[in-house]
């Protein structure tokens, strides 16, 4: 009997190393798992706080804007009456949290209290990004992209756009937002200073683009198709060529580039969460994690993947799920 009680601790012990060194090679790791609160219906867009700390979450099917306490793992408020909540951003140097409303607002609160600062009339408000550089707020509406001043909300300009914005990025380096449109398929290039559309690059190896990421350093662009052609089409950023194209599943929504492992994350309804990577001259999925379905949004944010999980059939609500990145990097960029 000593003989077999050693031999079944000897092989648990074994199955416990194996387990530990194929956690380690995996690209992301499923670390937590923090319940949230709502209705049946896909979740929208998120925002980190890192210092703070604090996770923000669209939580669209509920109209709410929840917050999350990182640290303890727990939904800690949901604001409330924000209809069709699609868009959220977060700026450090101000503490305060922006959400985009599909139901006509851009809305903003003080991160201390979670007042609301203001509440601007933005329709079909989708995706919202923040500029620290001149401490302005980004907000897409259909074929408009609305610059507000982050402090008043008061409209500083309304971009025309040559199409309907989807994801969008800020490039405070190169002063440039690279929109990605849909009627036409373009990826449209939007000068701050001028506040106007200067390039127009055309979208042809797929029908659709939605989320983009960027490698800044080797002048790349990634953007995310999740419809007839699902893929992750690459950009040239300065001659707006596409160079190459990598099939992902159908319905991605979020998708962002770690500058530190060098390969992208890419968030799919279509039950995914995929790493991509470029090998030689190509670019592959070299992971491929299964998630509920319609989990389509994430964030990145200091070496970790926030998805949120839409409520499930036999699930009390909505989730977010917490990823590290694999190997783990210290030094990692607060937004890479």
């Amino acid at each position: 009997m000593k003989l077999v009680s050693l031999f079944k601790f000897s092989l648990a012990m074994l199955l416990m190393a194996r387990s530990a060194v194929a956690a380690e090679s995996e690209a992301l790791v499923l670390v937590k798992t923090i319940p949230l609160k709502g209705v049946a219906g896909k979740l929208d867009h998120l925002a980190v706080d890192s210092k703070g700390e604090r996770l923000f979450v669209a939580n669209k099917p509920n109209n709410t804007l929840d917050i999350v306490d990182l640290k303890t793992g727990k939904l800690i408020l949901q604001i409330a009456d924000q209809g069709k909540a699609s868009g959220v951003a977060y700026a450090a140097d101000l503490d305060m949290i922006y959400v985009g409303n599909g139901a006509g607002t851009c809305n903003a609160f003080n991160g201390k209290d979670f007042k609301q600062v203001f509440s601007t009339p933005a329709p079909n408000a989708d995706n919202v990004h923040f500029h620290s550089g001149n401490q302005t707020v980004y907000v897409g509406q259909g074929e408009l992209l609305s610059e507000l001043d982050a402090k008043t909300g008061a409209v500083k300009a309304a971009i025309k756009l040559p199409g309907a914005v989807h994801g969008f990025r800020i490039d405070k380096k190169a002063g440039k937002i690279y929109t990605v449109l849909t009627k036409p398929n373009l990826l449209a290039v939007v000068d701050i200073s001028k506040q106007e559309v200067t390039d127009k690059y055309e979208l042809t190896l797929s029908d659709a683009g939605s989320p983009i990421a960027q490698d800044a350093d080797n002048g790349l662009l990634f953007v995310g198709c999740p419809k007839k052609k699902p893929m992750v089409v690459v950009f040239d950023a300065k001659t707006g060529k596409e160079i190459a194209s990598v099939e992902i599943p159908a319905g991605i929504d979020d998708l962002y580039f770690d500058k530190r492992r060098n390969r992208l994350y890419a968030s799919c309804a279509d039950s995914a969460l995929v790493v991509i990577e470029k090998k030689s001259d190509t670019y592959q999925i070299t992971s491929k994690l299964e998630t509920p379905k319609d989990s389509r949004t994430c964030v990145w944010s200091s070496g970790k993947l926030y998805l949120g999980v839409p409520k499930q059939d036999g699930t009390d609500g909505p989730e977010v799920r917490i990823y590290e990145a694999r190997p783990v990097i210290n030094t990692d960029l607060t937004a890479q």
